[in-house]
């Protein structure tokens, strides 16, 4: 299996309701590093896993919807406790539909799965993995 990583950054704001959150019921914010890894069985007709360019600049599009926001104000998220898990399958679900739409070019449609992992800090991170 060959895999391809690209990485930006997300700083958000949120809280969390619900005794087992602690101090982070109060409202707080977070920087992540964003990874997302490409996978694939086999190179295509280029002998690449994705275009690291669109990958990235998609990547980018994507996290920058939630940079600088508090997503307990964002309609989408109303009610829902934004964990680092959540958000990492929130963002590896969007950047599948910027794959089945194309916005990678056509060879990504070759593309077994991704992975997005949340770095929360130099300790601490988690991912999400799906199928593509």
């Amino acid at each position: 299996m060959f895999s391809i990583t690209v990485r930006d950054h997300l700083m958000i704001a949120h809280s969390f309701r619900g005794e087992v959150f602690g101090p982070a019921q109060r409202l707080h914010g977070a920087t992540y590093l964003v990874d997302a890894t490409f996978r694939r069985d086999e190179l295509d007709a280029d002998n690449i896993v994705v275009d690291i360019g669109l990958a990235s600049r998609e990547l980018n599009r994507i996290i920058s919807e939630f940079t600088y926001r508090n997503l307990d104000d964002e309609p989408a998220f109303a009610g829902i406790n934004t964990s680092t898990e959540f958000l990492a399958k929130v963002i590896a679900d969007r950047v599948a539909e910027s794959v089945h739409a194309g916005a990678l070019g056509e060879g990504a449609r070759g593309l077994a799965g991704i992975t997005v992992t949340l770095h929360e800090s130099h300790i601490a991170w988690a991912s999400y993995e799906r199928a593509l």
